[in-house]
């Protein structure tokens, strides 16, 4: 597979042992106030769920779309350039100007850093690229792990935000269950940082960015919908996904606002499947050498000490 999904890495597998998802509880809606459970059994999200597409977002069929990619093979999103659409109407003028000079370092063969490759922390909904993502249900909180880089998320229950938000890599999120859905909240994500992008096409973000996520099961004639658009717009690596699985599907809908980068609020979906309870880490770190090329990279040398 070539992909550029990270410039550096050392990769650790292990076998953990996590629960396979189970079918959702169906409950009804919501009956208490904003923030509170309802009333019965929650929904059970639980386990290892995965996606396998590049970029990933899922574009919604009308409505306001996620940045996509100018430049396509064999009309999907070409993951070797990845030049972001700057005239997309939901981006103000300076993250237009900021994702096309990325994009135009990317065609001429550049790889512009990113949260990826450099190693750091990956924002909300940057962080939907992990192919794998293990969900952990307590009462009090919700664990988002993902597989790269030791990343995770907590998810306060029926709590609020604090009045006053301290900035942090993930930001600060709460959560509450709707009938079948988890919804997450999420302020506070550090834009004070390195390589503040939201997706791998370097659109930015402020501190002013708010995400709201929706998760809930679905069945897979309900996902196959979902599905479809992953495939028209996202490249799947060649055999990275069992085409016979028909069990459940994890369907997150999620809202983008940010007044500071853009016009209008959109929203796209994620859709993963389940069924293993495989659990592969990736650790990033500096490496030279380039698995996906298989050659070491091109990077400086002396012929002798310079001491």
């Amino acid at each position: 597979m070539t992909t550029r999904a990270r410039d550096f890495l050392l990769v650790v597998t292990l076998a953990a042992s996590a629960a396979t998802p189970a079918p959702a509880q169906t409950t009804a809606p919501a009956t208490g106030p904003a923030g509170s459970a309802a009333q019965g059994s929650i929904p059970d999200i639980s386990g290892v769920w995965r996606h396998m597409s590049l970029p990933g977002f899922e574009p919604l069929p009308s409505g306001p779309r996620p940045v996509t990619n100018r430049s396509r093979n064999n009309g999907v999103s070409n993951y070797n350039q990845l030049v972001g659409d700057y005239t997309n109407p939901i981006l103000k003028p300076d993250a237009a100007a900021k994702i096309k000079k990325l994009g135009e370092l990317s065609l001429q063969g550049v790889t512009f850093p990113s949260p990826a490759n450099q190693c750091w922390p990956e924002p909300v909904p940057y962080i939907y690229k992990n192919f794998g993502v293990l969900i952990l249900q307590q009462p009090h909180e919700v664990t988002l792990l993902y597989d790269e880089a030791q990343e995770f998320r907590k998810v306060r229950l029926n709590e609020a935000h604090p009045a006053q938000v301290t900035p942090s890599w993930h930001g600060d999120s709460v959560g509450h269950y709707e009938g079948d859905t988890l919804v997450v909240d999420t302020v506070g994500i550090n834009a004070d940082r390195p390589y503040a992008m939201i997706d791998l096409f370097g659109t930015p973000y402020t501190k002013a960015l708010h995400v709201v996520e929706r998760y809930r099961m679905i069945d897979y004639e309900t996902a196959k919908e979902g599905l479809e658009r992953d495939k028209r717009e996202n490249m799947l690596p060649p055999g990275s996904i069992n085409p016979n699985y028909k069990g459940k599907h994890l369907q997150l809908y999620f809202t983008i606002e940010d007044e500071g980068v853009f016009t209008m609020p959109w929203s796209a979906t994620i859709t993963y499947r389940g069924g293993t309870t495989d659990w592969q880490e990736i650790v990033c770190a500096e490496n030279t050498h380039e698995y996906y090329n298989n050659k070491d990279s091109d990077i400086p040398k002396a012929d002798k000490p310079d001491f």
